[in-house]
Formats: C-alpha cells, structure tokens, sequence
C-alpha cells in the first residue's frame, strides 16, 4: 500500500521479530533476549538509515523497541497514508 504514495521509496527490513512478541520484550527475565532478536536485522537498519527517513512498523511493540532502541519514532502504516492524503 505505501507503494501507491507517488513519490515514496519503499524499502523493507528483512527481520523476523522485533523482539519485543507483545509483553515479551518488557518482562524483565526477557529483556536481554529481545534486544538481541531486534540487533539482528531492524534496530541497525533504522540507525542506519537517513534522519528524514520515514520508518514505519504497524505493531505497537515494535513501534516501542524501535523508540528504545534506535531513539526513532515509528509510525503506523495509518499515519503514513493519512499524511499522504491531507
């Protein structure tokens, strides 16, 4: 869908998990092991990428592990397409 935005270059992270699962990444006996899930693959690609790169993730705990983790907001495949639109 973020494709059809004219103008938007779209690239995916492949990851499998941003390591937080929901709950699991906040339990404290699971801290460590859902950092490591989320330095495999997503958090060095939003270091990584530009400043005024949009980075997008529709799970609310990945959107929290990439503000934790990377010190980036996320937004919501919803905000992307609202802003799109307006």
């Amino acid at each position: 869908v973020l494709g059809w935005i004219p103008g938007l270059e779209v690239t995916t992270v492949e990851s499998s998990c941003c390591g937080m699962a929901g709950s699991f990444g906040y339990e404290a006996e699971h801290h460590d092991a859902s950092l490591k899930m989320a330095e495999l693959a997503l958090l060095p690609a939003v270091r990584e990428a530009e400043a005024d790169t949009l980075v997008v993730a529709d799970g609310t705990s990945c959107r929290h592990q990439i503000h934790d983790g990377a010190g980036r907001e996320a937004l919501h495949v919803a905000r992307v397409l609202e802003q799109a639109l307006a």
